[in-house]
């Protein structure tokens, strides 16, 4: 083994290192280079006991000897330029060469040396190129005509006289045996070499499908599976075997088998790559039928390429990769749902903004006219009781303004986090009682009636006293605002639970079904309402009981029919805690806030109700 090892590494020193990495190219390149040279060799050394033995040679032994080199110069060859297809060709060459020359002197087509012809396409077939293969038969096959043409004219010199042709066909059947031997040798060790190449290839190839991620499956055009890797396991939660056949198709999603069976039909068909996403029903832990995850599927034909084609009859099987991409399609449903929202947030900020530049014109050129006319007053000519028409009009615009304003402040610091509860005990009856009463003037005005329907007995609630009249004021103000003359607007008020619900009816023209959703967006108007009743406003009454109901804990619930009108119901905890409390003077500088703006509104809805 010792020998055979430092042969082997003298011969790979040899190599070219275009073929150093290559095992199967390797194997064949020593398989050229190791008989001739070794057999050279063998030959070079041999030739002075050959000498010693028979005495001077003839010329023709001595050509024969000087041939030998052939073999050297070749391997030499085939070690600096890894051309081996030459290499083979030249080698072919060169032993017909010597065969004819041998055979020319020594008998012909019955020469001993004949015979090695039909070594020519035997050493050939270890190249396992056609080419070399057949290069190497028409060397041989023009040789032995050749020799049959010269033997049959009788064209060739006299044998000459020495040893018996018996003992030279003797020698070169015994030679060309033992070196159709060593080709045999040779043939074996290369597809030992080849076979544990592939079956290296092949572990490498189950191993990655083993350990894959992605799942690897081959199938019929019909979508039947062949064979699937054992990630499908993980992907599907269930054995490999249970989707052989038509066990992944049942898995499918009814509404994406077409797009499923198309595409392998296609890739079966068409010769290229087609890749399709669909749903697939994944069990749980337990084996118990699970949710639909999203699965990528490429696939393409396993057969027909260009230098193996397909069978014309034969039927086209398509490999595939399977990935998972739930959470692509999760992140895509994610962001066309944010662009959806991005898009109706900049339609409402849009509306409002045209709605808010009329909101804020109407007032103040009321309030910029009745102060000139007032002004104005010795030309104008007027009595104590228009000046005090115009007053009244320039309050009510001022306090329009004042609505406006405050509901733009209060919506920015529920958005931004900064508007903060100061909960303290207070009995909510009162505080509904209150409210209605503000609104009562404004619901007279409309001529639609108000109801107040609140129990003695209401307990004390904990909470922020002037965000609970701010819910009421808006609730109420907006139902009054869009009920039609002589409806009713009817607010109760009861305990269930550890909760106060409060309800505000009204018989007004409704919300239709597609804004019934968004209602209680940031400076969103339902569009059915407004394009009916054509009211002016914010759109910010309802976002802002929306927020100030949930920092209490609380729910709102909005149920409407058009032209039936609308029941808003808004229920909120008894003994309201607040999660966290602020730093002292941030916490004393908004009470104060809250509190002067309290004040501040209950005056001015007190002068407009003596007004």
């Amino acid at each position: 083994m010792t020998v055979l090892n430092i042969i082997r590494d003298c011969l790979d020193a040899m190599l070219h290192p275009s073929v150093r990495y290559d095992a199967l190219t390797s194997a064949r390149h020593r398989a050229f280079m190791a008989p001739r040279l070794l057999g050279s060799l063998v030959a070079l050394a041999a030739f002075p006991v050959y000498l010693a033995m028979r005495g001077a040679p003839a010329a023709l032994e001595v050509i024969v000897f000087a041939w030998l080199i052939a073999p050297i110069l070749l391997s030499y060859f085939l070690s600096r330029t890894g051309r081996y297809e030459s290499a083979q060709i030249m080698s072919s060459i060169a032993v017909a060469g010597l065969v004819m020359m041998v055979a020319i002197f020594t008998g012909g087509i019955a020469s001993f040396a004949a015979i090695w012809l039909v070594v020519l396409p035997i050493e050939a077939a270890l190249s396992a190129s056609r080419r070399i293969v057949a290069v190497a038969s028409g060397i041989a096959i023009s040789c032995v005509a050749a020799l049959v043409i010269l033997t049959a004219l009788d064209w060739l010199p006299a044998a000459e006289a020495g040893t018996s042709h018996a003992v030279f066909m003797t020698f070169g059947i015994a030679s060309a045996t033992l070196y159709a031997a060593g080709l045999a040798f040779g043939a074996e060790s290369l597809a030992r070499t080849s076979v544990s190449l592939l079956n290296v290839e092949e572990g490498r190839y189950r191993l990655l499908a083993t350990h894959m991620s992605d799942v690897i499956s081959r199938h019929r055009p019909n979508g039947t599976v062949q064979f699937i890797s054992p990630a499908a396991e993980t992907l599907v939660g269930v054995q490999p075997q249970r989707l052989l056949g038509h066990g992944l198709f049942d898995r499918v999603h009814v509404v994406d088998r077409p797009a499923y069976l198309t595409a392998l039909s296609d890739a079966a068909r068409g010769g290229e790559a087609r890749s399709v996403e669909f749903r697939l029903r994944r069990d749980g832990a337990r084996g118990e039928a699970g949710a639909f995850i999203w699965v990528e599927m490429r696939c393409r034909p396993l057969e027909g390429t260009s230098d193996r084609p397909a069978p014309a009859n034969a039927e086209t099987e398509v490999v595939a990769v399977l990935r998972d991409v739930t959470d692509r399609k999760l992140q895509q449903q994610a962001l066309e749902e944010a662009r959806i929202a991005a898009e109706r947030a900049d339609a409402s900020k849009t509306r409002f903004l045209a709605t808010m530049s009329h909101e804020l014109r109407t007032p103040l050129n009321a309030i910029i006219g009745f102060s000139e006319m007032i002004a104005q007053e010795d030309i104008l000519m007027l009595d104590a009781a228009k000046r005090q028409e115009y007053a009244r009009l320039i309050n009510d615009s001022g306090q329009h303004l004042l609505s406006v304003v405050n509901g733009i402040l209060d919506m920015s610091k529920l958005e931004s986090g900064s508007f903060e509860l100061a909960p303290e005990p207070f009995a909510p009856r009162s505080a509904l009682i209150n409210c209605c009463n503000l609104l009562a003037l404004k619901a007279s005005d409309n001529g639609v009636d108000l109801i107040t329907d609140a129990p003695k007995d209401l307990p004390e609630i904990n909470g922020d006293p002037r965000a609970f009249r701010q819910i009421l004021l808006n609730l109420v103000s907006n139902a009054i605002k869009f009920t039609e003359r002589g409806g009713s607007v009817t607010v109760t008020a009861g305990v269930e639970g550890a909760r106060l619900v409060v309800r505000v009816r009204d018989t007004g023209v409704g919300i239709a079904a597609d804004d019934l959703a968004r209602i209680g967006d940031p400076f969103f108007q339902a569009g059915e309402t407004y394009h009916q009743r054509r009211h002016e406003g914010t759109g910010l009454g309802l976002s802002i009981v929306k927020s100030l109901v949930g920092m209490h804990g609380g729910d709102m619930q909005v149920q409407s029919r058009v032209g039936e009108g609308t029941s808003v119901t808004v229920a909120l905890p008894l003994d309201y805690a607040a999660p966290q409390a602020a730093p002292s003077n941030i916490t004393s500088l908004n009470i104060v806030s809250a509190a002067s703006r309290s004040a501040s509104s209950e005056t001015i809805h007190q002068v407009k109700k003596s007004a």
